[in-house]
């Protein structure tokens, strides 16, 4: 049996970046009822040397775009990374969300075996569509997303399993 490329990629991003939605208004709504400014869980990191929270959602939904567009060979849409408010960082995920859903389905598909390259210079990597999406993009888009669920849950968000999975 063949994984369906499309099938292990766009509805996996959309689900989990929903409920990436779902839990940025229950932080927004912890920070508001403990009367915690918003930016000490925007900003925070788990350790020192490991990206603040509000990088983890901008990395995450870079995967869910690149790696979409990497696979229907499209260009990967640019965004800057100014997001700072739970409010700007779900106006990212949104954008995100919209621009998977106008990905070429056929595209996607038909990527299995489409050569796939990332980085530049040393740290340029190649791949068929099915390893970077199976061993590359996925693994990295989950990494960054559940540091960000790990962040907010260490900050006392009210937030668990049947949140991080969502709905589908």
């Amino acid at each position: 049996m063949t994984v369906s490329m499309y099938s292990a990629s766009v509805p996996v991003f959309k689900q989990i970046l929903n409920s990436l939605l779902v839990i940025l208004d229950k932080a927004e709504a912890h920070a508001i009822d403990k009367k915690i400014d918003p930016a000490a869980l925007t900003q925070f990191r788990l350790f020192p040397d490991m990206l603040a929270f509000n990088r983890q959602i901008q990395i995450a939904a870079d995967f869910a775009k690149g790696c979409s567009a990497r696979l229907a060979g499209a260009d990967v849409p640019s965004y800057e990374d100014t997001e700072q408010t739970f409010e700007e960082l779900k106006a990212r995920i949104n954008k995100t969300l919209t621009f998977i859903d106008s990905v070429s389905k056929a595209e996607i598909e038909a990527s299995a075996e489409r050569a796939i390259t990332t980085g530049s210079g040393e740290k340029t990597r190649h791949f068929t569509g099915q390893e970077y999406l199976l061993h590359y993009a996925l693994p990295h888009f989950f990494f960054h997303v559940t540091t960000a669920y790990d962040i907010l849950r260490h900050n006392g968000v009210e937030i668990g399993k049947k949140n991080f999975v969502g709905s589908y």
